[in-house]
């Protein structure tokens, strides 16, 4: 069974900086690609950013300059490294994963919340 287990969620300023991080329990190159969503109360899951198999990133507009997604193929983690937090990016961040004819995998989530 595949896991995806996040980390390095909390409270933080606005302004301040968070690092995320997704341990796979498997190859994360069996995934064609990995990704962050973000769920805030009362709204819909969005996509944050996606990082394919060879490596090519892509953001939500919201987050684009401010958080960086990236792989290290060795540790089987993928981050999501998020600076000059608003209020507005509090959410659970959600990690996710597609493997060809395997399915979706999701981790339990992990809270963050920006407030002064």
């Amino acid at each position: 069974q595949v896991q995806l287990v996040e980390s390095g969620g909390g409270l933080v300023q606005p302004g301040g900086s968070l690092r995320l991080s997704c341990a796979a329990s498997t190859n994360i190159f069996r995934f064609n690609a990995m990704d962050w969503y973000r769920q805030a109360p009362g709204k819909q899951r969005e996509l944050v950013a996606i990082i394919t198999k060879g490596g090519s990133t892509n953001y939500a507009d919201s987050v684009k300059g401010r958080f960086t997604i990236s792989r290290d193929n060795a540790k089987d983690t993928v981050w999501l490294q998020m600076n000059s937090l608003k209020p507005e990016d509090t959410a659970v961040y959600y990690c996710h994963a597609a493997m060809p004819l395997r399915g979706d995998y999701w981790g339990q989530g992990t809270q963050v919340t920006v407030s002064s």
